[in-house]
This record gives structure tokens, C-alpha cells and sequence, in this order.
């Protein structure tokens, strides 16, 4: 019985770290990518990276949600609350992209090529993969619903990382310049998903 309670603490120990290592990297990756869009005037980029801090939202409420997760009650209310305010944060930046995106369309802006924001997108879609299988590992032992609908957050990065990595790629390879907000339009259906489940209560769309 000892060594199962020692094997769960260091395993629910492990998880705290996955969730402060994605906190650091999704503050690292926001920053980035908002500075990197700003500067190529690409709302693509931009968007990703108001995505990452909405995540980083997301990470530190699973730590505080993990702080008190012997009392019911609390951990119930925390987790209600947190899923609406990154429900509405993940709304609120869907509209902002696609507001973005549909003006560059119109008005025929071409963003900058960003060497910067390739280079993000391939690192990012090098450690969310690794990173949402190290938290699907810890959800299965310790038999946790939350870690686990955090691995499946971690993976819809992996997508919108896809998507941005194709948009910057053929808009500096091709330089069809349509491609970035092209590919903003295409992330705005899958964020907007995603806030609804956060208003729904869900803990993350399928």
C-alpha cells in the first residue's frame, strides 16, 4: 500500500511538471508568435500565438484544480469556472482572427515572409505531440479526467501548429500571399469549437 501511494505522488508529481513545463513553453510560444505576427503583419501568426496565452490560462487552473483535489466541491466549482473563462477567451479570439483575416482578404494585404514563425510552428509541432503523450501517460495512471481533457488541448495546438506552419510556408516558398489569412480562417472553426465546449462546461471538444 505504501509503495501505491509513493507511486502516485511521484507520478501525480510528474504531472505538475508537464503542466508548469507547458505554462513556461505557451508563455515562451505566445510571446514569440504574437511579436513574430506583429512585425509580418500576419494575423495567422498572431492569432497563434493569443491561442498559447489562452492556454496558459487553461494550465494554470489544472494546477490550481489539482491543488485541491481532495475537496470536491471546490475542485468542481474551480474547474466550471475556469472552462467559461477560456470558453470566452477562446470566442472572443476566434472573432478577432477571422475579423482579421477577412479585412486582409479584402483590402489584399500581403504579410511579411517570417523565418521566425516557421521555425516556431516546427518546434511546436515537435513538443506538443511529445508533450500531450507524456500527459496522456500520467491521466491514465492516475485515472484523471482533467489531465487527460488537457492532453487532448495540448493536441489541438498540434493542429493549429499544422495550419500555420502550411499558411507561412506558402506564403514565403510560393509567396502566395493569400495563404496567411487563408489559414487564420481555417484555425477560426476549430478555436470557436473549442469555446463553446468551455461555456458547455465540457472539458475540451473531441
Amino acid at each position: 500500500m505504501a509503495e501505491l501511494v509513493l507511486t502516485h505522488q511521484v507520478i501525480a508529481l510528474r504531472g505538475r511538471r508537464l503542466e508548469y513545463f507547458t505554462i513556461a513553453w505557451n508563455s515562451l510560444e505566445g510571446i514569440v508568435a504574437v511579436i513574430a505576427g506583429v512585425l509580418a503583419g500576419s494575423a495567422c501568426l498572431v492569432g497563434f500565438g493569443a491561442e498559447s496565452f489562452i492556454e496558459v490560462i487553461s494550465g494554470t487552473a489544472l494546477l490550481w484544480r489539482m491543488s485541491v483535489d481532495a475537496q470536491e466541491h471546490r475542485r468542481e466549482r474551480i474547474e466550471q469556472l475556469t472552462l467559461r473563462i477560456v470558453g470566452t477567451c477562446f470566442l472572443a479570439l476566434a472573432a478577432y482572427v477571422g475579423y482579421e483575416a477577412l479585412r486582409n482578404l479584402m483590402e489584399k494585404r500581403a504579410p511579411d515572409h517570417s523565418l521566425m514563425g516557421i521555425l516556431l510552428a516546427c518546434v511546436s509541432l515537435v513538443v506538443m505531440p511529445l508533450l500531450s503523450r507524456a500527459k496522456r501517460r500520467v491521466a491514465a495512471h492516475l485515472k484523471s479526467a482533467a489531465m487527460k481533457a488537457d492532453a487532448r488541448q495540448t493536441e489541438f495546438c498540434v493542429y493549429l501548429s499544422a495550419i500555420l506552419l502550411g499558411g507561412l510556408l506558402l506564403n514565403a516558398v510560393a509567396n502566395l500571399w493569400w495563404a496567411d489569412p487563408i489559414s487564420a480562417l481555417i484555425m477560426v472553426p476549430i478555436i470557436t469549437k473549442e469555446g463553446v465546449a468551455g461555456l458547455r462546461g465540457n472539458p475540451c471538444s473531441d
